[in-house]
């Protein structure tokens, strides 16, 4: 890799990291994890960094993020304890922030139910923002399955107890 090519990498991982730490924290449900899952694919992304053309990076990045993450999964097979809230945020003093985070940490732990594929497809669609057609190209199947994936995914979050809740019967609940 010519000095260029490691300038511009090292350009793109210093202002892709905060985005893909959180996407990815959204994915593993453990903030730990998460970075530790961006690393990985950042630095598989590294090796191949001259062979990427600029104008596809993003879809890249993400495929490579969600299949790292449906991987290490399989692999470990393992069930998360999720946090009852973000690590990041935990200091804050502010009543906004509290319930901001406390939001938060009920999306985390919806999430965590769902499959890695759902998981993916919600995170991609309602974090990143991105198209049927995007996310379709991202995880390398039919804009059918995306669909598929996102209808089973928002009727189990929608069937949360804890997302299902008005305001006022969760504080009833404390």
């Amino acid at each position: 890799m010519t000095h260029e090519s490691h300038a511009d990498f090292a350009d793109f991982a210093a202002v892709a990291w905060p985005r893909l730490v959180r996407t990815a924290h959204l994915l593993t449900g453990d903030f730990h994890e998460a970075e530790d899952l961006v690393q990985t694919t950042l630095a598989k992304m590294y090796v191949r960094w001259g062979k990427i053309p600029r104008d596809e990076v993003d879809v890249y990045i993400r495929r490579a993020l969600i299949n790292n993450n449906i991987s290490r999964v399989r692999k470990k097979r393992i069930a998360h304890l999720l946090m009852p809230f973000l690590p990041e945020s935990v200091h804050r003093s502010h009543t906004g922030d509290a319930e901001a985070v406390e939001r938060s940490a009920v999306v985390v732990q919806a999430l965590s139910v769902l499959s890695s594929r759902q998981r993916a497809v919600m995170v991609l669609r309602y974090w990143e923002d991105l198209t049927e057609h995007e996310i379709a190209e991202v995880l390398h199947c039919s804009v059918g399955t995306v669909k598929t994936h996102a209808r089973r995914g928002l009727a189990v979050l929608r069937a949360h107890p804890l997302l299902t809740l008005q305001p006022s019967e969760q504080e009833a609940k404390r």
